[in-house]
């Protein structure tokens, strides 16, 4: 990570860690790159957070004083952006958002003509000028660059998602919570035309309710709408509509990890897996591993962060993968994570299956699992304090076979997450703060957050 662009873009507080000055110059510099052998075209996304607007002008405004030209798709998902950045031939692809973070935070996630996220070394480019005194020429005349409004590549998106589905949704009752985002409109055009009988939660976005008590960060609002409504199936999304987890019939969550599961058994029994890992994070569930052994699925593990999954995916020719928290990928289908093509493979699922979700969740059991958020002194120096490694030691070897510690720096928040997995939620509570003592005595830990 540099030290502007986390794993999922440059993110902060907008106009007090990412202002304005920012985008414009972050606007600049891209169509400067990659205008200088033809005019350069780049598509523009956005979510619904106020600020979101500030920064898709200052990122037009600095794109078209460096020749390239601006294609808006105007409210939209972060794998609308991926999808038509690669479909129809774009330099490159901007989308501000800052995911499932509040509204007053935002985000510029970079991606490639291919729809990844952006290559590691031109990020580190931009971050130079960024903290630079150059000077990129400016474009004059009849080569100042145009804004296009580009709402039709976003209908194209959503044909898209349409043409993926195998069967209808007639007679089947979905959920869906839409964060006040991104999919606020996208979610119900998507399952109406499947023909779902659609009930729709945390769609109406003023701009500072983002992710308020919805989404997949919050999703206690759709498992009631699932049990009141019974509903066959509920989905929840995020801010920017990468992550998608969803409710089974009960009320209950089924999490990124389940969603795996559920998806690599389907393509397995139907011979369309065949030599093909599952690809995921070391935050993912010791269930999902167990429950993957006895299919005799292998997986692969990857830092945290949907790009490591995706290029560990794009690398050894993986079919899936993806996070506990949603993100999930389809590789031959999207080069990102994207919730509402995760809802489609899963509606997929049940339907080809016959089965309801929680019958296909069924097949995996969840190891208790505790996490805590903690602001230390220096994050770097906590993760190497003696103090802080042996009490890591002690309880792995407390825990054997039986459960594990993660101790890693977040990628999008100045913190240290602590995670415990185990047999019991005491357990884990027990250790995740036996770790956080250890912080507290050496003097490294501020507080918990």
């Amino acid at each position: 990570m540099g030290k502007y662009f986390g794993t999922d873009g440059f993110r902060g507080e907008a106009n007090k860690d990412l202002t304005v000055d920012h985008a414009f110059r972050i606007g600049r510099y891209l169509g400067w790159y990659y205008g200088k052998e033809h005019k350069a075209k780049v598509v523009i996304g956005k979510d619904t957070r106020r600020s979101s607007y500030m920064f898709e002008d200052a990122l037009c405004a600095g794109l078209t004083a460096s020749g390239a030209d601006a294609y808006l798709l105007h409210v939209t998902s972060t794998p609308s952006v991926s999808y038509i950045a690669r479909a129809d031939d774009f330099d490159c692809g901007i989308m501000i958002s800052a995911s499932h973070n509040p509204y007053y935070d935002n985000g510029i996630k970079l991606l490639n003509a291919n729809g990844e996220k952006m290559e590691e070394e031109i990020l580190d480019e931009i971050e130079a000028y960024l903290d630079s005194d150059e000077s990129l020429p400016y474009a004059t005349g009849a080569d100042i660059g145009c804004t296009v409004d580009y709402s039709a590549g976003r209908n194209r998106y959503i044909g898209y998602l349409i043409s993926l589905a195998t069967r209808s949704y007639k007679g089947r009752r979905i959920g869906l919570d839409c964060a006040n985002g991104s999919t606020w409109m996208m979610a119900k055009s998507v399952f109406d035309a499947l023909g779902a009988d659609t009930y729709v939660i945390s769609n109406r976005p003023d701009g500072l309710n983002i992710n308020v008590d919805c989404g997949s960060t919050h999703i206690e609002q759709l498992q009631q709408l699932v049990v009141d409504k019974k509903l066959d199936v509920g989905f929840a999304f995020d801010g920017d509509a990468d992550r998608c987890l969803a409710v089974d019939e009960h009320g209950s969550v089924v999490n990124g990890d389940h969603i795996m599961y559920l998806c690599a058994k389907y393509m397995q029994d139907r011979g369309t897996l065949g030599d093909s890992k599952v690809v995921t994070t070391i935050m993912s569930n010791m269930g999902l591993y167990k429950a993957l052994d006895a299919l005799g699925i292998g997986y692969e593990k990857t830092a945290v962060g949907d790009k490591y999954v995706a290029e560990n995916m794009r690398q050894n020719g993986h079919l899936i993968g993806g996070e506990q928290s949603g993100h999930i990928i389809f590789g031959q289908l999207a080069n990102t994570g994207d919730g509402l093509l995760t809802a489609i493979k899963v509606m997929e699922v049940i339907c080809e299956t016959k089965l309801s979700l929680s019958e296909l969740a069924s097949g995996m059991t969840m190891y208790p699992q505790k996490l805590k958020n903690v602001v230390v002194t220096d994050k770097d120096e906590t993760l190497n304090c003696e103090a802080v490694k042996a009490a890591v030691v002690a309880v792995e070897e407390e825990l054997g076979e039986n459960g594990r510690v993660v101790l890693r720096k977040s990628g999008t928040e100045p913190l240290l997450r602590v995670m415990v997995e185990g047999t019991s939620e005491e357990l884990c509570e027990e250790k995740v703060d036996q770790i956080i003592d250890a912080m507290r005595v050496a003097g490294k830990l501020i507080k918990v957050k």
